[in-house]
C-alpha cells in the first residue's frame, strides 16, 4: 500500500481535533520504535521534519513535522500536540 497516496495530509495544528478512541493502527512498521527514536533525535538535534503516518477515527493521516519527545504511550510534537503510539503506522525520513 502506498501510504503517501492513501493518507490525508493535515496540518499539525489540526491533530487535537481528531479522535483516537476507536482506532488503532492495523499494521505498524516492524521497526517503528527505532523510527520513533531516530525521529526524536533528529527533531531535537537538527529540528528535522519527518512524515508521520497515523490512524485516527477519521482515517489514515499524514503530518510533516518534528518529534520533540517520545514516551511509552505517546509521541509529542512541537506545540504540545500528542499522538498515541498505538495509532502510528510509520515514520519516514
Amino acid at each position: 500500500m502506498d501510504l503517501r497516496a492513501t493518507a490525508q495530509l493535515i496540518e499539525k495544528e489540526s491533530i487535537p481535533q481528531l479522535s483516537f478512541a476507536q482506532s488503532k493502527a492495523s499494521q505498524q512498521a516492524e521497526d517503528l520504535i527505532d523510527q520513533i527514536s531516530k525521529a526524536t533525535q533528529l527533531g531535537n538535534s537538527q529540528k528535522g521534519k519527518v512524515s508521520i503516518f497515523f490512524q485516527s477515527d477519521q482515517g489514515l493521516k499524514r503530518v510533516e513535522t518534528t518529534i520533540w519527545a517520545a514516551g511509552t504511550k505517546f509521541i509529542c510534537l512541537k506545540g504540545a500536540v500528542w499522538i498515541p503510539i498505538d495509532n502510528l503506522v510509520e515514520i519516514r525520513f
